[in-house]
């Protein structure tokens, strides 16, 4: 039985207890009879009794409201509001009429039709005292209810289209999530049996694939849903609340793919699932954070949502509830964090919207969080909104609407729409990176640890592993920054890539196979070192480049009998005598900042070879600053 279908029945048997309001006997009898229908779960056969009671006593207010409520049990909306309507004609200012106000506005607010509902919403709050519980409640539908007006006349620019009919092969689809590339999707799909299971499809870069089981050891009889993908779709958290030993009704599990394989799901133990209620996880891009609900004690209201990081050793750390200004006394739902790592979207009933659940975004910034935005409509509508997915590059967003018949949920379909400018300047689109990491000389795959690294803070802002198989890696590149990106793996020299993105406010994708050379004595590989930073014909090392030497000595502490020359490089500009003075220079300074770090000098040789060894034509200024370089190679 739904929570609205109590409250009806719990106001039929407050309306006995007023039976004696009628004053025509033939009414009475009239009433009793559809109140004794309705006690026998026939409510479509008692409608014409009271619709008779009425008739035979237009002043009877218990049968005006009891007819309504009915039509309202049986979803006959349009009867139902005439039937309040008419109660409160008889009695406007009578407490005896609140339960029509409450009701009519109620149907009024969930149909979007506020103008309608706020003159009795307005008089609805006249009625009682004014510090009241009943005159709170009003005035958050009063406020609902002005929102939802003025979201209306002023529309987000959004035209909302099914993803593809190719996906439609269940009666409803819902909680759509894609890797960073948006070519890979997981959604949940209700099947009509009832049971629901995790499908996945791919894009080919035109259509999608009919969808599959996401895995056999995933999907049960019982239901799977409510999934999280990280960025590289190589790790799974997801929902279960029947047929898996766990800790309470919901607990959440977790899967990693391997190949085509993903593994045997795993419950997230005892300090992220509880006695209570935990579902509707969100994973950070590199799965480093989880988002997840739950309704455990400490929190703010009844749902909130809640927030757990993975330590180096693989275990979750003690969730943290957000707390205000995401989570209010109500209920939060289906959190979904954006690769940026900062943009917080996510459903709440809570906050002031159009009614029922509407989705917000807030950001995470050095103050903490951001309050909350209502993402307006038609995104949100007086329906309930469930879920959004927002796309790495900020573009694009996903979700699931559920088509309606006189009020009625009939089916839920997965929609994308292009996000409006208002909501693109907000949030900080991320590029990607993926590629292949493999050995440079046998080509096997290699499953390496992929790290990007904040130059400016020297902070670890995403690390992700290569697929052992395969040597396929997705990595997300935020903007608005300096980062070095770092592929190492045991026994091999490390790849150092740099990407200024200070001026980058658009995500795009880049593709880049990573060849790593064995860490060998003798070695002719040369690799060079992205993030050192000179001022121009200058040695002195910029601060930002103490991620790059941090991670070259660590290297070589951690392979104590390699030896390795640094050498120094530069373009054709200047003098001869000066560059070459300059490259040694250069290298002389690496060499004392290892030397330092406590790398015996007798392991590093410093040379520099001014321009005497272009990697390009010294013709264009991009070929001139490849040429400016440091390279390292074992000796």
């Amino acid at each position: 039985m739904t929570i609205h279908s109590f409250i009806l029945i719990f106001h039929f048997s407050f309306l006995i207890i007023h039976f004696s309001f009628a004053q025509d006997k033939k009414a009475k009898e009239l009433y009793a009879q559809s109140i004794k229908l309705f006690g026998e779960r026939k409510a479509g056969e008692a409608i014409p009794f009271m619709e008779q009671a009425v008739k035979q006593d237009p002043n009877f207010l218990d049968a005006h409201l009891k007819l309504g409520q009915l039509y309202e049990f049986t979803k006959r909306f349009e009867p139902a509001i005439a039937a309040y309507r008419d109660a409160i004609q008889l009695q406007p200012d009578s407490p005896a009429s609140a339960p029509a106000y409450q009701s009519l506005s109620t149907i009024l607010l969930r149909l979007g039709r506020y103008g309608e509902a706020l003159p009795y919403l307005e008089k609805y709050q006249t009625l009682f005292a004014p510090q009241s519980a009943q005159v709170k409640r009003i005035n958050r539908q009063l406020a609902n209810a002005r929102f939802g007006q003025e979201a209306m006349q002023h529309p987000q620019n959004v035209d909302p289209k099914p993803i593809s009919s190719v996906l439609q092969t269940t009666p409803s689809q819902y909680f759509p999530v894609l890797t960073a590339d948006e070519q890979t999707l997981v959604f949940t799909a209700l099947k009509p049996e009832g049971d629901e299971d995790l499908m996945a499809a791919t894009f080919n870069g035109e259509v999608w694939s009919p969808p599959v089981s996401l895995s056999p050891g995933i999907n049960t009889p019982e239901n799977e849903g409510t999934a999280s993908l990280s960025a590289d779709g190589r790790t799974i958290v997801f929902t279960a609340c029947q047929g898996r030993k766990g800790f309470g009704s919901c607990d959440l599990y977790v899967s990693h793919k391997t190949g085509n394989d993903w593994s045997s799901p795993e419950n997230l133990g005892p300090i992220v699932n509880t006695r209570y209620y935990e579902s509707q996880p969100a994973l950070s891009a590199d799965g480093r954070r989880l988002y997840f609900i739950s309704d455990r004690p400490g929190g703010k209201g009844q749902r909130d949502i809640w927030q757990s990081d993975i330590g180096s050793d693989g275990t979750w750390a003690e969730p943290v509830n957000l707390g205000e200004p995401v989570n209010t006394a109500f209920n939060e739902a289906s959190p979904f964090i954006h690769a940026n790592g900062q943009s917080l979207f996510f459903a709440s009933e809570g906050h002031i919207g159009m009614g029922g659940y509407d989705l917000f975004v807030a950001d995470n910034g050095a103050s903490g969080w951001s309050m909350p935005t209502n993402l307006g409509y038609p995104i949100n509508t007086s329906e309930d909104q469930a879920s959004l997915f927002v796309a790495a590059n900020g573009t694009r967003a996903y979700y699931s609407f559920e088509e309606q018949k006189d009020g009625i949920s009939q089916k839920s379909r997965l929609y994308t729409f292009d996000l409006p400018e208002t909501l693109r300047e907000r949030i900080k689109s991320v590029s990607y990176l993926k590629g292949v990491v493999e050995d440079a000389k046998t080509k096997k795959p290699l499953s390496a640890t992929v790290e990007l690294i904040d130059l400016k803070t020297n902070q670890v802002v995403s690390r992700v592993q290569a697929d052992a198989q395969t040597g396929q890696y997705t990595a997300v590149l935020p903007s608005g920054g300096e980062y070095a990106l770092y592929v190492s793996v045991p026994g091999y020299l490390f790849k150092s890539l740099s990407f200024d993105f200070t001026q980058k406010t658009k995500g795009d994708g880049l593709s880049l196979s990573v060849p790593l050379e064995p860490a060998a004595a003798g070695s002719s590989a040369n690799e060079t070192l992205n993030n050192l930073f000179f001022e121009s014909g200058r040695y002195d090392l910029a601060e930002k480049s103490r991620t790059e030497l941090d991670r070259l000595a660590a290297f070589l502490q951690a392979n104590p009998t390699l030896n390795v020359e640094i050498s120094g490089h530069t373009d054709d500009k200047g003098d001869a005598t000066a560059n070459q003075t300059l490259s040694q220079k250069r290298a002389q300074s690496i060499a004392a900042y290892l030397t330092k770090a406590g790398i015996p000098a007798t392991r590093i040789k410093a040379i520099g070879y001014g321009k005497s060894k272009p990697v390009a034509p010294n013709t264009t200024d991009e070929n001139r600053r490849l040429n400016r370089r440091i390279e390292w190679r074992v000796i």
